[in-house]
């Protein structure tokens, strides 16, 4: 008898089959003498349609609601049934004893296999591949210990919850929001929270008053001194006549040095990477888009397989991983780590709990290079980048701390404190790793002295003063966000918790905040996509549409609470600590509540974005959107669904001042306009840019709009989106 791997994708089915010697081709399989290898393609089975359960639910009308089916059935995704049944035709296959989930290993990846399982009706036996790395050596290790598959059985209960969940939640509220106020509109536990903290933030802005506030300084014995209140630690003041009338007294007589003290102190290097804080500081670093930096990570896993994988939570790596670290050194020791990497090498490695710690790693541990022999040159420009944050950060963790000793002093002149600080490095430590351009992971303060180089001074020294000068400043409101900084907020949201539960809080830290790792990407394109918010330069701003939902979608829906009691439950599940259904009971009282609660609202919903242009399609108006990187023409009526591209954000930058340039798509040709008054015909740039030796012709430009479409529409790839996919939510 043969065994039926399942994988997720077909770049890791063929992984697994040449491992396997599995090299005969079939309809979507690999065969081979002992395993018979095939793959999904994401989801291929996905939950039912309200139309699959009553053709009444096919009109879209608030009397139909709530759509509550007593059992929630699965449907095989059209797009890809094909692969579908190719699966289901090696499933009862008579030769085939037993099954292997080599899915990816997690919920969701649980929930794909098990629900192609379930659709067919195969109850053959099930083992379970759980692997954090598609390397060979890693697949070989993962099916010499394979698990007994219904080990797993807890996760998708767990996982399941989650879909007919988000079903139950999401299509009821969006289907009455989209009833009741005849607009495309949508609503959801991540979703509804994040746009939430968007809109409270721009809030805090627009009420925060700026407060003046100022400094004294002097300068002594080729010292910057630094005034400090003797009260508070400050070193700013409020009031301006207190700090002109120190500058005054300052100024004219000597400072005595009371207090000179060497510490010596250490910092350690940064923690290994999780998916969220590598899409952060790419995000901060290179500008990428929490969906790039996902996209770009999948294929350093699947294609190049020189990194482990991406979507954990986690930033420690386990105490079995520990003996695989100087394979993964030398695999990575190449080009600019080669020299890095070598010291490492030859020396025991020093593992500890800063990065290595068995108890806070779940299902995958940290993103870490693998035993794959890298080649750098077969990388993009994108790849590299990535791939090269990962990598930094796993040798600086296996670096000693950086030492240097601070040297601070305190003096007093005309009664008032005055204080000095500096640094002597004595040893660069993981800091090498980064040839010193690396920032420390906490930001630094405002309110703290700046480090110079200080002379040898003693302690009852006198100084004259040579010079005393006011400081001033503005207190500063809090800053927009950006993707980095809305992904941080998305991961630990209890800021933004009304209720300041600290039971509720803690729930959010456990259970990471809004959304997974593997979602929060996606969440944050999907409102990008649907005009519920809109990028200018790199600040986040949420639209007219936006503000007017979360006036309409019910209160408990805005509030992070709602998720961190949803996950915290989804965890119980999954360790075997609550039934599904009655956690699915509550929710899908929950989903009748809501209805409720919109059926009766008393707003109104009204587009301010309307244009005295006619759809081609339906004659309606048509509305003006910002999309992530272009700016369109939609229709006003859902069931329409036209939409048309303006204009697009490109990468070609403007000759007179050097900002990106639109490229309007109307006309006969194409045309670059910059913001600053510019214009140029595609001809024109394109004959430009060859004088200039750029050598961009048509193709390049127009390959790289094709790609910045299919990135705009790509779907979430889950199952409630999925779910989803019939409607049209603008």
């Amino acid at each position: 008898m043969k065994s039926l791997v399942i994988a997720e994708k077909p770049s890791v089915a063929r992984d697994i089959a040449r491992v396997l010697h599995c090299s005969q081709k079939g309809n979507g399989t690999m065969e081979g003498k002992d395993y018979v290898v095939t793959w999904a393609l994401g989801h291929l089975v996905t939950l039912a349609d309200p139309e699959e359960y009553d053709k009444k639910y096919t009109k879209w009308e608030l009397s139909t609601l709530p759509m509550m089916p007593e059992k929630m059935k699965l449907v095989v995704i059209r797009q890809t049934s094909k692969q579908y049944n190719a699966v289901k035709t090696q499933l009862y296959r008579k030769d085939i004893g037993e099954i292997i989930i080599a899915t990816d290993a997690g919920r969701e990846g649980e929930l794909v296999a098990r629900w192609i399982l379930a659709k067919a009706d195969c109850h053959k036996p099930i083992k379970r591949l759980w692997i954090s790395s598609v390397t060979d050596k890693a697949i070989r290790d993962g099916f010499a210990h394979l698990k007994n598959g219904h080990d797993y059985d807890n996760l998708y209960r767990a996982a399941q919850a989650r879909a007919e969940a988000d079903w139950l939640v999401g299509m009821n509220g969006t289907r009455a929001l989209t009833c009741k106020y005849n607009a495309q509109l949508s609503c959801g536990r991540v979703q509804t929270p994040t746009l939430a903290m968007i809109a409270r933030r721009e809030q805090e802005i627009r009420e925060f008053k700026p407060e003046s506030y100022y400094g004294i300084t002097i300068e002594a014995g080729n010292v910057r001194w630094t005034w400090r209140d003797g009260k508070s630690g400050s070193l700013r003041t409020f009031k301006k006549e207190r700090a002109q009338e120190i500058q005054t007294k300052a100024g004219k007589g000597s400072i005595t040095v009371t207090k000179v003290s060497r510490k010596p102190k250490k910092t350690y290097a940064p923690g290994l990477y999780d998916l969220t804080t590598l899409q952060r500081e790419a995000n901060q670093k290179y500008g990428f888009s929490a969906k790039e930096t996902l996209n770009i990570m999948q294929r350093l896993y699947e294609n190049h397989k020189v990194l482990t994988y991406p979507r954990t939570d986690s930033r420690y790596i386990g105490k079995d991983v520990v003996p695989t670290i100087k394979e993964r050194l030398q695999a990575c020791g190449t080009g600019p780590y080669r020299k890095l990497a070598g010291v490492l090498a030859n020396k025991p490695i020093q593992a500890n709990a800063s990065f290595v710690d068995d108890k806070k790693v779940s299902d995958h541990h940290a993103i870490i290079p693998t035993e794959q022999f890298v080649q750098l040159d077969h990388m993009t420009n994108e790849e590299r980048k990535i791939y090269d944050m990962v990598v930094r950060r796993f040798l600086s963790v296996l670096y000693p701390p950086a030492v240097y000793e601070q040297v601070s002093m305190e003096g007093t002149a005309a009664g008032e404190t005055f204080a000095a600080s500096g640094r002597i490095v004595k040893s660069a430590g993981w800091r090498e790793v980064y040839e010193g351009g690396c920032q420390d992971e906490e930001e630094e303060e405002a309110d703290r002295l700046k480090d110079q180089k200080l002379p040898a001074l003693a302690e009852g020294q006198i100084l004259t003063v040579e010079s005393a000068s006011l400081t001033n400043g503005q207190t500063k409101p809090p800053a927009r966000f950006t993707e980095a900084t809305l992904l941080g907020a998305m991961e630990n949201p209890v800021h933004f918790m009304e209720s300041h539960d600290k039971k509720a809080a803690k729930t959010l830290g456990e259970t990471g905040g809004l959304g997974t790792v593997a979602t929060r990407a996606d969440i944050i394109e999907k409102l990008f996509n649907s005009f519920m918010m809109e990028k200018r330069g790199n600040e986040i701003y949420i639209t007219s549409k936006a503000k007017q939902l979360l006036e309409l979608v019910p209160e408990e829906l805005k509030k992070p609470e709602l998720t961190a009691d949803w996950e915290m439950k989804l965890s119980d599940i999954a360790n075997g600590k609550l039934r599904q259904d009655k956690f699915l009971t509550g929710i899908r009282e929950y989903a009748c509540e809501i209805v409720d609660e919109i059926k009766s609202g008393q707003g109104t919903f009204r587009h301010d974005n309307m244009t005295n242009k006619k759809c081609p399609n339906c004659g309606k108006h048509l509305l003006a959107v910002n999309g992530k990187n272009a700016k369109m023409l939609v229709c006003e009526d859902r069931e329409c669904g036209y939409r048309e591209t303006v204009s697009r954000t490109t990468n070609a930058r403007c000759p007179k001042c050097h900002k990106r340039m639109e490229m309007l798509l109307k006309g006969k040709e194409e045309t670059f306009v910059c913001q600053c008054g510019y214009k140029e015909k595609l001809s024109a740039f394109q004959a430009r840019r060859a004088k200039e030796g750029a050598g961009v012709n048509k193709r390049d430009v127009q390959r790289y709009l094709k790609k910045q479409q299919k990135e705009a529409n790509e779907p979430v790839n889950n199952a409630f989106a999925q779910a989803l996919s019939g409607i049209r939510l603008d």
